[in-house]
């Protein structure tokens, strides 16, 4: 049986997520390109990752695609009914963020050959602000 190509992504994500959909619908499908844009993500522009079915459900399956884009599969949660984020959790992580930033560039032997005292000053501050960020939102 003859493969036709239904549709081509620019993503990997997105052509599993359809991948996925279609599959889940009875429709025989295939991402093609996924071992080169895998290995070399800038192929993924270049060559694009295509959906291959067979040539029978290639009209079947782009017609699920197109109902999929216009939102006929969605459901009627929303988003306002998802719970929000908790605040002291947001800034812990800034904090946690700001000290890894600080010093995950520079970690290894070649640490303290790399930092001038300039560095170090702005290090230690960075530190300091973020402890400080993390004590404010535990406190909190």
């Amino acid at each position: 049986m003859a493969l036709a190509e239904i549709v081509r992504f620019q993503d990997v994500y997105e052509a599993d997520l359809a991948a996925a959909f279609l599959a889940d619908r009875g429709i025989d499908v295939d991402v093609t390109e996924r071992f080169q844009t895998t290995v070399d993500p800038l192929m993924q522009r270049a060559l694009g990752l295509r959906l291959m079915a067979p040539s029978d459900q290639v009209e079947a399956a782009r017609d699920l695609l197109a109902r999929a884009a216009r939102g006929e599969f969605a459901d009627d949660q929303n988003d306002d009914d998802l719970p929000a984020a908790d605040p002291t959790t947001r800034t812990v992580g800034r904090g946690l963020a700001l000290i890894l930033a600080a010093t995950g560039a520079f970690w290894g032997n070649s640490l303290p050959r790399r930092l001038r005292p300039v560095h170090w000053i702005g290090v230690v501050l960075i530190l300091a602000i973020g402890g400080v960020s993390i004590i404010a939102a535990l406190a909190a």
